[in-house]
């Protein structure tokens, strides 16, 4: 796993760094969220945003916007479940590799 936004490319992918990263960490919190034992109201939520992240790197091109969007619903509906801290701050982290958002009315 890369560990780094400064690495290069992985060779025969079009897959930068951080998209590298972002992959990874929304797996590890997917696996880790699918294996977490008790139910709780907004582990849908959790499931689908983890999605649309996936869904964004997949596609090649996420939006910085809907990525901080994703994140914030993901940590509301399962940051009161410590088990899955450590793999919700990787998503942050990986999230935070893209920068900020833009201020509104700038380019």
């Amino acid at each position: 796993m890369l560990r780094s936004a400064r690495q290069t490319r992985v060779t025969g992918s079009d897959e930068g760094p951080r998209e590298t990263e972002l992959r990874a960490a929304v797996s590890r919190l997917r696996r880790e969220l699918a294996g977490y034992p008790a139910e709780f109201s907004d582990r849908g939520i959790a499931e689908d945003e983890l999605a649309v992240l996936a869904a964004m790197v997949a596609g090649g091109d996420p939006e910085i916007p809907r990525m901080r969007r994703s994140l914030l619903l993901i940590a509301g509906a399962v940051g009161s479940v410590s088990a899955l801290a450590p793999a919700l701050m990787d998503v942050r982290n990986a999230v935070d590799l893209f920068g900020e958002v833009p201020p509104r009315g700038r380019v």
